[in-house]
């Protein structure tokens, strides 16, 4: 995987040189199952303890940029990094997601764990981290433990288990395809690729 996101920084900033790439099976992308999901949709598959996740970042909301409007975007955190708290900071992402604020949530954890270098220890030090994004330390106290959150870190952990993930950042598309991005020059390649397999009829 050291191949991957030795590119991550060069992406951001690499010319498009091919105007229009030849992505190719096994090259390109892996066909990890035989159907499509009923809706197009990108999944990222990450992990707050993930440095490279945190690089991705930008590239990620670029892509969220300019996917067509009836792509669904999704995100599922991972369990398998981060050991005890692995599993913790999946469930943070789950009321996040539920009590809309993922978008100024996401950014405290990544700083704190990636830029800080000082992760949370325990539940308390997230519920910390919520209220430094501006959420109510009782709405996190109310969302948590919730059915909602449980099924929704049930979900995460069946699509990782589904489509096989084993390590992130990892982008699939269509529920069938995951992008490789070994040979990859730039972010719009990458988002070109991205573009290529929601097109797939096959």
């Amino acid at each position: 995987m050291k191949k991957v996101f030795v590119l991550l920084a060069g992406l951001l900033i690499a010319p498009f040189l091919q105007a229009a790439p030849q992505f190719k099976e096994n090259v390109n992308y892996e066909v990890i199952r035989q159907t499509n999901t009923p809706k197009p949709e990108v999944m990222e598959f990450f992990s707050y303890y993930c440095p490279h996740c945190y690089q991705f970042e930008p590239i990620m909301a670029e892509l969220k940029k300019q996917l067509p409007e009836d792509v669904a975007f999704k995100r599922t955190p991972v369990a398998f990094l981060g050991k005890e708290m692995g599993p913790e900071l999946q469930r943070a992402y789950a009321v996040a997601d539920l009590l809309k604020v993922e978008d100024k949530v996401t950014p405290v954890l990544f700083n704190r764990i990636q830029a800080e270098r000082n992760p949370p220890q325990n539940r308390a030090d997230v519920r910390a981290l919520f209220e430094q994004a501006g959420v109510d330390g009782k709405d996190f106290d109310g969302a948590i433990d919730s059915f909602a959150v449980t099924g929704m870190v049930a979900q995460y952990d069946r699509n990782t288990g589904s489509m096989n993930i084993r390590g992130v950042p990892a982008t699939v598309v269509n529920g069938k395809y995951l992008v490789k991005t070994e040979g990859i020059k730039s972010t719009e390649e990458y988002i070109a690729l991205v573009k290529f397999l929601l097109a797939k009829k096959d």
